[in-house]
């Protein structure tokens, strides 16, 4: 597959935009000190976005209707959110709601 000039001047502006406007972030708040309720209201973001994702994926949206529920993704979501309340870890929610998408799929179970 051959590839523009113009097209990889995208491809590199695109990427230089991305990398840039999430690193500068950081190297603004480094150099000043924020106040503490800031800080104490930054710390919600992480789960505000997590629940936005979790919702996202539970719910299919049907024009002109409610939505409805993902039965497959709920069951799935069942022993990811007791693993993320038992052991506080990231990475063993991922890996137990992977788990448990695999079995759920191989049982052909809520699809």
């Amino acid at each position: 597959m051959a590839i523009s000039l113009t097209e990889l001047w995208v491809i590199l502006g695109c990427g230089a935009i991305t990398v840039l406007s999430r690193a500068l972030p950081f190297v603004f708040v480094k150099q000043m000190t924020m106040p503490y309720w800031l800080i104490d209201f930054l710390t919600f973001v992480p789960i505000t976005i997590m629940t936005a994702l979790c919702c996202q994926s539970l719910f299919v949206a049907n024009p002109g209707h409610w939505a409805t529920l993902n039965v497959a993704n709920c069951l799935a979501a069942i022993p990811a959110t007791l693993a993320g309340v038992l052991t506080k870890s990231l990475l063993m929610v991922v890996v137990i709601g992977i788990m448990a998408m695999a079995v759920l799929r191989y049982f052909s179970i809520g699809g």
